[in-house]
């Protein structure tokens, strides 16, 4: 691992030591069920380029734009147009403060929004449930505002979310953009140059709304994952669907033909996460004791919770779970770690106590600022708000946006699948259950220790966003190892876990960089 001593972040290092401060702050709010949002200065999306030809990009889970089809639209030159045109002139005549200040919130990128709403969404149910006389209860779908609600969304369930929404938002545009340039018709203010719209005006047809697409698309798919926030979900929803219409860039029958391209492909992606193998990650006690027999069984002390009462592992079975990229799981699983009775273990156990009772300044604040624990959204979240942060400033299209955040989500769930297959394999123990005197820096995860889940998903996530930003490469590369680096300062992972995981991160994320070569977009 190199010396993260080299790390290039532009963020100061006192404020990764006020990070602490922040935290506490954000699981208050979290507990009192707050939804936490940002980028309240961002101004309106005015891409760079539109990218009009994205209808002929390759889809994740359509197996062709082909696949959505709706109406075709009324002729601009119809009765039926021209009372929608006088119908939109009234409308944005008469606007009310709500209706005004979503049309600034929105035009600042529906996929970003989403994104940082659905990264809210996790920090604000990414609580564990508590124990009730030595028993942990299970969030149920089929229940979800009994306790605990659901869902847990810890990193293996917030990397699935992430994946599924920007999936199904991506393709939702792939198709939105191929019914765009099959029905060509131009936007309102076109057609009728006495509307003057208070959004920039695109060169790209109007029907249907890319916008209404991507607001049902992820409203729809959300639900689904988090259930007890509907009545949130369909407001935000609302508001980004009609957001245009208010500003005179778009008619009702935009619109309508937008939110039924949206909900045409949620079906698709709904479909296919409800039979992805995720209800099945938790498995049964039985099944967790065959885990540690196997290893006990090679010599090894196998991994144990270290929490009181003992809690069960964190969705061991997850490595089951259906992959995007991933054809193989032995491709990126990584040779067994040493026996824990070896000297080389003795050898990085002394390492790890080393980190715990030397603690620098510098090697606290890359703890904390790398935590991501409870109550935050999650190593896969602080990914995202990366990715955003560089979309933004970068002006991508809407549709280019979301192939970008798919691209970087379909890693970061396979990362997850493939370092959980890892860990529930190799049931390796913590360093602080080989050695007590360990006392960790930052919270013990519940489940085993090899590989490092930080390592595996950072090493991902720079290796994709690398190739979409290449000039940021070795600032992302930076940023990998120091994530990395931070498991091993904080006493909760050996080298080897952190070394081998940002490996097998790499090799998925060399898989999305194979598919962003293929899909049409470059």
């Amino acid at each position: 691992m190199k010396n993260t001593d080299r790390f290039t972040d532009k963020i100061s290092i006192k404020k990764h030591l006020l990070l602490p401060l922040f935290l506490s702050v954000f699981l208050l709010q979290s507990c009192n069920k707050n939804i936490v949002e940002n980028g309240a200065d961002w101004q309106e999306l005015v891409p760079t380029k539109q990218d009009e030809n994205a209808g002929t990009w390759k889809p994740c889970v359509l197996t062709s734009s082909d696949d959505i089809k709706i109406p075709a639209p009324d002729a601009v030159t119809t009765p039926q147009y021209l009372a929608e045109l006088r119908e939109l002139k009234t409308t944005v005549t008469n606007l009310t403060a709500d209706q005004k200040a979503a049309i600034k919130y929105w035009s600042a990128g529906g996929t970003l929004r989403w994104n940082e709403i659905m990264r809210s969404l996790v920090a604000k149910h990414n609580l564990a449930p508590q124990d009730s006389a030595g028993v942990y209860p299970v969030p149920n779908q089929n229940n979800p505002f009994a306790y605990p609600e659901f869902p847990f969304s810890n990193p293996p369930y917030a990397a699935r979310a992430y994946a599924y929404v920007c999936v199904g938002q991506y393709d939702a545009l792939v198709a939105a953009y191929k019914l765009k340039s099959q029905y060509n018709r131009p936007a309102p203010y076109v057609t009728d140059a006495t509307i003057t719209p208070s959004v920039s005006k695109a060169n790209l047809a109007s029907y249907p709304s890319e916008d209404a697409a991507l607001a049902s698309v992820s409203v729809e798919l959300l639900k689904f994952l988090f259930p007890t926030e509907i009545d949130f979900l369909e407001k935000k929803a609302t508001e980004h669907r009609f957001f245009r219409l208010w500003a005179g860039a778009a008619t009702k029958s935009d619109i309508v033909a937008g939110d039924s391209v949206g909900r045409a492909v949620a079906l698709k992606v709904l479909a296919k996460a409800k039979t992805d193998g995720m209800k099945n990650a938790i498995g049964t006690q039985q099944m967790w004791d065959s885990l540690a027999q196997r290893q006990a069984a090679l010599g090894n002390e196998p991994w144990r919770s270290m929490e009181l009462p003992a809690r069960p592992p964190m969705l061991p079975f997850y490595g089951n779970v259906k992959r995007w990229l991933l054809t193989d799981l032995a491709l990126a699983r990584p040779v067994a770690p040493p026996l824990t009775s070896s000297a080389d273990i003795k050898n990085q156990l002394a390492e790890v106590k080393n980190f715990t009772q030397n603690p620098t300044r510098e090697n606290v604040a890359i703890v904390s600022f790398w935590a991501d624990g409870t109550g935050t959204h999650t190593p896969p979240g602080h990914w995202n708000a990366f990715a955003c942060d560089l979309i933004k400033k970068s002006n991508m299209s809407e549709v280019r946006t979301a192939r970008n955040l798919a691209l970087l989500n379909m890693s970061l769930m396979d990362a997850a699948i493939s370092c959980w297959d890892t860990k529930s394999f190799y049931y390796y123990p913590r360093p602080s259950q080989l050695d007590n005197s360990i006392k960790t820096l930052t919270g013990l995860p519940n489940f085993p220790s090899y590989t490092s889940g930080h390592s595996t998903f950072s090493g991902a996530a720079a290796t994709i966003l690398g190739y979409i930003f290449p000039s940021e490469q070795a600032d992302l590369n930076a940023k990998a190892e120091q994530a990395s680096s931070s498991r091993l300062y904080g006493g909760i992972h050996y080298r080897m876990d952190c070394e081998a995981g940002l490996k097998a991160g790499q090799k998925i994320g060399n898989l999305a960089v194979d598919r962003a070569r293929a899909d049409g977009a470059n």
